[in-house]
């Protein structure tokens, strides 16, 4: 784990990279949408961004270019796919734990989320 601490705080761009990467092997454009879908559309990364990001996570070993490709009918030559490497799922987790600590030292100065408004569920 000393290891993965050597390569934080990641960006935001690589944190949203490296989670669309953690449940699977996906292409450029799938994880700007993967992303977009989950954060809501909140952040939503330009290709400069994003193939700027793939090339320094890739440069340090935390993703690499996937060989594995789907069936020629459901693929685009063009296309690169990624996975996370053990270093980068490890890296991931430790940005997840650094975080998860920076919301509980705010919490504890009296930091809250802002609540949601009550959903009225009309008949």
């Amino acid at each position: 784990m000393d290891d993965a601490r050597a390569f934080l705080p990641l960006t935001a761009q690589q944190f949203h990279i490296l989670l669309a990467l953690a449940d699977g092997e996906r292409h450029g454009y799938g994880i700007i949408l993967e992303i977009e879908e989950r954060t809501g559309g909140a952040i939503r990364l330009g290709t400069g961004t994003l193939y700027t990001a793939l090339a320094r996570l890739v440069e340090d070993t935390l993703i690499l270019e996937s060989g594995r490709r789907p069936a020629a009918s459901q693929d685009d030559a063009r296309r690169r796919y990624y996975r996370v490497t053990s270093l980068g799922r490890a890296v991931l987790q430790a940005e997840a734990d650094r975080l998860d600590a920076l919301v509980r030292q705010a919490r504890r100065k009296g930091i809250q989320p802002p609540r949601r408004p009550a959903v009225s569920r009309s008949r």
